[in-house]
């Protein structure tokens, strides 16, 4: 069975829709700086976005390990347990950074500004899932889900900036 990573790479089209508006480049896994998980478990950068931030793979196995989001400004958390829950995630809701309060309100208001600029964003996201092999879960099933990962599961997965020894804030408010 193909790794769900290379068909990202072979279909240009849904790595085109992770890229943007998922913000999320398989050609981008270096941190740039030393970090570690609290409970010694490994870490491995496998892709990352723009502004410098960085998905990570926690603990030993294959894209079925939970993913750790670590931003540029020292703020980190666990949004997903394996690959292919992380990519429904940003393919139902690209803007979830913005989601402090997890709801569907709030994710509309968000998606109505990238809908502005990106009218064929539901067929895009639909095509690129369809070639992907995943199935799409409601937007508010996938914030739900950002919610109970990253302030239930997420507490156990704890980033630290190595050379100083401190923790990286949480990325949401719980």
């Amino acid at each position: 069975m193909k790794s769900l990573i290379t068909a990202v790479r072979d279909q240009d089209e849904a790595a085109r829709f992770l890229a943007w508006p998922g913000d999320f480049d398989l050609d981008r896994g270096n941190h740039g700086e030393e970090v570690h998980l609290a409970s010694g478990a490994a870490l491995e950068g496998f892709a990352g976005d723009g502004a410098g931030g960085t998905f990570f793979f926690c603990g030993e196995g294959g894209e079925d390990r939970p993913v750790l989001y670590a931003d540029s400004e020292g703020r980190a958390a666990l949004i997903a347990v394996g690959l292919p829950e992380l990519l429904q995630l940003l393919l139902v809701a690209p803007w979830w950074r913005d989601c402090q309060t997890f709801t569907v309100e709030e994710s509309r208001k968000l998606a109505a500004e990238y809908m502005e600029h990106m009218p064929d964003l539901v067929a895009r996201r639909d095509h690129a899932a369809a070639t992907l092999g995943l199935a799409l879960p409601a937007e508010g099933d996938a914030l739900t889900r950002l919610r109970d990962v990253a302030l239930g599961t997420g507490k156990d997965f704890v980033l630290i900036f190595t050379p100083e020894g401190e923790p990286y804030e949480p990325l949401f408010e719980g």
